[in-house]
C-alpha cells in the first residue's frame, strides 16, 4: 500500500507540474536563418519563462536560459526548403514570442523552364528549384494590365515540378504567365507564352442602355468576364456572363471591360 501511494504522490505532482506548462508553436520552411526567441523571466522571478524547445519533434540541444536566445537549425541537419516545426514549452503566467517568425516562410525562387498554352486555353508548366511551398498565380493579360485567373498550389521542392490549369481564353491572341509573391511582396513572374483562341470577338449592345447590356457576336449570346466602371474609375460590377444588369445605375457614361476590349455606355433614365 505504501508504494502504491508513493507512486500516486509522484503522479500527481508530475500531472501538476504539466498543467503549469504552456505551449507556443511556429512552423514553416527552413531558409537558411536562424529563428530567435525572446525569453522573459517566470512570474515568480526565478529562472526564465522558456522550459524546452523542441524542433521536428527534437530537444534543442543549447542553452536557453536567457532572456533572448537562438534556435539554430543547423543542429538538426536541416536542408533549405525543409518544413520546420517549433514548439516552445513554457511556464505558466508568462509569454515569450518568436521576434523573427518570417524568416521560416518560404520565398520565390522558382525556375520556369517550360510554359505552354493550348487555343481551348490549357495551361502546363514546369519548374524546379522551389524553396518552399507558395500558389503560383496564373495571370492573363487583358484591359492593358495582367489579371488573375486562379491559383495552383506549389510542391515546394527543388526537384522537377509539372503544373496544369484551365482559364477561360478571350478572343484573339491571348499572352499568359505564372507568378509567385512571398512576404518579401516582391513578384516572381514567368516568361510569358501566347496562344490565339479562335473565338469570336464580342460587341457591346445597345451603346445607350436603358436595363440590359448585351454581349453579342452577330447574333449569337457570348460569355465574358466584364468588369464596370463610373466615369471616376470606382468598379462597380464585375462578372462572368452573356449580359449585365444595368438598372440600378444611375444616369451617365460608363466604361466596361470585356473579352479583351475596352468600351464605353451610357445609362439612360427609364
Amino acid at each position: 500500500m505504501k508504494q502504491i501511494f508513493t507512486i500516486f504522490i509522484l503522479l500527481f505532482f508530475v500531472c501538476q507540474s504539466n498543467a503549469q506548462e504552456k505551449l507556443l508553436s511556429l512552423d514553416g520552411t527552413y531558409q537558411d536563418k536562424n529563428l530567435v526567441v525572446y525569453n522573459p523571466s517566470q512570474s515568480d522571478g526565478f529562472g526564465f519563462c522558456v522550459t524546452k524547445v523542441l524542433v521536428n519533434g527534437e530537444i534543442l540541444p543549447a542553452a536557453i536560459q536567457s532572456a533572448h536566445f537562438e534556435i539554430n537549425f543547423q543542429l538538426f541537419q536541416l536542408k533549405k526548403g525543409e518544413s520546420v516545426f517549433v514548439v516552445l514549452e513554457h511556464a505558466n503566467g508568462c509569454e515569450p514570442r518568436f521576434v523573427n517568425p518570417e524568416i521560416l516562410l518560404p520565398k520565390s525562387t522558382f525556375k520556369c523552364t517550360a510554359i505552354t498554352a493550348d487555343k481551348s486555353g490549357m495551361i502546363n508548366w514546369t519548374t524546379t528549384d522551389e524553396a518552399g511551398s507558395l500558389d503560383f498565380v496564373i495571370e492573363q493579360y487583358r484591359w492593358n494590365r495582367w489579371v488573375e485567373a486562379g491559383q495552383v498550389k506549389g510542391n515546394g521542392t527543388k526537384q522537377t515540378s509539372t503544373y496544369h490549369f484551365q482559364i477561360m481564353p478571350h478572343s484573339g491572341k491571348n499572352q499568359i504567365r505564372v507568378s509567385q509573391i512571398d512576404n518579401t511582396g516582391d513578384k516572381r513572374s514567368s516568361q510569358a507564352t501566347f496562344f490565339h483562341s479562335g473565338l469570336p470577338s464580342p460587341k457591346i449592345s445597345p451603346t445607350k442602355v436603358r436595363d440590359n447590356l448585351y454581349f453579342r457576336a452577330g447574333t449569337t449570346d457570348v460569355k465574358t468576364k466584364f468588369e464596370v466602371y463610373d466615369a471616376y474609375g470606382n468598379l462597380l460590377k464585375i462578372g462572368f456572363a452573356t449580359m449585365v444588369d444595368c438598372r440600378n445605375l444611375v444616369s451617365g457614361v460608363y466604361f466596361i471591360n470585356f473579352d479583351n476590349q475596352t468600351e464605353k455606355f451610357i445609362k439612360i433614365a427609364e
